[in-house]
């Protein structure tokens, strides 16, 4: 006997299974400019233009510091560069000229008629002035106190002392210049750093136009402060050396002076007629 036969319907297919949601990409940390400008755009702020205008007060401070410490330092630079240049070129005919005048009277007078500013004229004088003085007192107290020697040789020190003093104009500030503008230029560095880690801290990135500005203008005090110390440094031991050489001149100038006056011949000189 024939069965019926029934034709079950065939499953359907499974579905696929879902694929799983992919994970969020993570954003790639890059160094660019916030304007999305690319690095160029953020490098362009740390020029010398960008910094002079975004100075705060504190970097405007250290600026105008060290350009009135460089116009100082320069200023004495050159004045001293003159009156050292002047000095040794006079220096070496006055004093011959000093001591080739055959009348005492006629040196003096040579001398009186030098510049104000000629070192050399004004130790004579003062060596002339003291043995005078002294020959115009004679007999007196003065004399019983201090020999003809012993007064010469005080006035002749007193004038050594001051025109050395002279030659100190200006030293005292180019060593200072010179010790204190990198550290001047220094406080700019900090103050700029500081600046940049408080943009960093203020909006959470720390793309290049974050940074470049403040950190440019730290470089760039950086480098001012070097500028002006550098010369200064220079001038100062050009100078100091100047200095000691013409010093030493006033010296042998004064020792000859105090045998003159004292005896009345120079060292290794036939006694001089008075």
């Amino acid at each position: 006997m024939l069965q019926d036969q029934t034709t079950t319907p065939a499953a359907p297919a499974a579905a696929p299974a879902a694929a799983p949601a992919a994970a969020p990409a993570a954003p790639a940390t890059t160094l660019t400019s916030g304007t999305g400008e690319g690095p160029g755009a953020g490098l362009s702020q740390m020029g010398f233009e960008n910094m002079i205008g975004h100075m705060d007060i504190v970097n405007w401070s250290v600026f105008i510091l060290l350009i009135l410490m460089s116009l100082g330092s320069w200023y004495f630079t050159i004045v001293n560069v003159i009156k050292n240049s002047v000095i040794k070129s006079r220096a070496d005919r006055v004093v011959s000229t000093f001591w080739e005048t055959q009348n005492p009277a006629d040196a003096i007078r040579f001398m009186e008629e030098q510049p104000k500013g000629e070192p050399f004229s004004k130790i004579a004088l003062d060596a002339a002035q003291a043995a005078a003085h002294h020959q115009k007192h004679d007999g007196s107290r003065l004399v019983e106190a201090l020999n003809r020697s012993e007064f010469i040789d005080r006035a002749l020190r007193q004038a050594v002392t001051r025109e050395s003093a002279r030659l100190e104009s200006g030293m005292t500030f180019l060593a200072t210049v010179g010790s204190t503008a990198p550290f001047v230029g220094l406080l700019g560095t900090v103050w700029g750093i500081y600046r940049a880690l408080i943009k960093i801290g203020a909006t959470g990135q720390a793309s290049i136009d974050a940074v470049a500005g403040p950190v440019g203008e730290a470089l760039i005090m950086t480098a001012i402060g070097l500028g002006v110390a550098i010369p200064a440094v220079i001038a100062y031991n050009a100078f100091n050396r100047m200095n000691r050489n013409t010093n030493a001149k006033f010296d042998t100038f004064a020792h000859d002076l105090h045998d003159f006056f004292a005896t009345g011949a120079r060292v290794g000189d036939a006694p001089a007629k008075r």
